[in-house]
């Protein structure tokens, strides 16, 4: 039985999980009678929890696998790599260029891994949750028109059909 509260517990759920992020809270939670609005809140207000989730998680676990040899070596080959491969990039945009990250709605593009990306980096974690969450609210705002719009030009052809 799919009551309301079942329907934004899903909704939630979907919009914190990585890969569906709010690309799959926000229209599961239209598509069930939420109401657009609603379905946006719901769908910015859990993943943008993704930042300080994912960032606690990657501090608490990263300190306790330091403790191991081969993770360390890992670690410091992949980081160094990734940092000179990105370091002019992340020289020019910075939080900006995560908070853009994160606001293309498309698969592997998002919070969890836009603060990732950031973590690795070394970026501010207080520049990073802020991009984060102004990434969240664009990418929210685009699944959301494209949901509706969807919804408005499916609803104009079943009615002409």
């Amino acid at each position: 039985m799919n009551t309301p509260a079942v329907i934004v517990l899903w909704s939630a759920f979907l919009s914190f999980i990585p890969i569906s992020e709010l690309r799959g809270g926000i229209p599961f939670a239209v598509a069930n009678g939420i109401p657009w609005y609603w379905a946006f809140c719901l769908g910015v207000f859990f993943n943008a929890l993704v930042a300080p989730a994912c960032w606690i998680f990657l501090s608490t676990f990263h300190k306790l696998f330091l403790k191991m040899k081969w993770y360390q070596n890992f670690f410091d080959r992949f980081i160094e790599k990734a940092r000179n491969k990105l370091h002019k990039g992340v020289e020019k945009w910075g939080w900006f260029g995560v908070a853009l990250f994160v606001a293309v709605p498309f698969p592997l593009t998002g919070a969890w891994t836009g603060t990732l990306g950031a973590w690795v980096l070394g970026l501010s974690k207080r520049k990073t949750l802020l991009a984060v969450i102004i990434g969240v609210m664009i990418s929210g705002t685009i699944v959301t028109a494209v949901v509706t719009l969807g919804v408005h030009v499916l609803d104009m052809f079943i009615k002409h059909v």
